[in-house]
């Protein structure tokens, strides 16, 4: 759970003006951990082997919601 709030923070910082708001929801499943975008699963823990990197992450988010935003520090690989 501490790694879902982690990475929740960070999108909502990172993307203030862009997401409406962000809903942790606990899973009956132990371990699940997903991200949806618009209804759409873009991260998938178990599918995609893990936790995403949060400058992945970010990028990924960025690329749905406001592609031509600057990530500053993590444009860089």
């Amino acid at each position: 759970m501490l790694r879902s709030v982690y990475l929740a923070s960070e999108l909502l910082t990172t993307f203030t003006e862009e997401l409406g708001g962000v809903l942790l929801r606990p899973s009956e499943d132990a371990g699940k951990f997903s991200i949806f975008l618009d209804g759409e699963v873009i991260v998938d823990r178990k599918k995609d082997g893990g936790f995403p990197e949060i400058t992945a992450l970010k990028r990924l988010v960025r690329d749905y919601i406001a592609p031509h935003k600057n990530l500053g520090h993590s444009e860089k690989d």
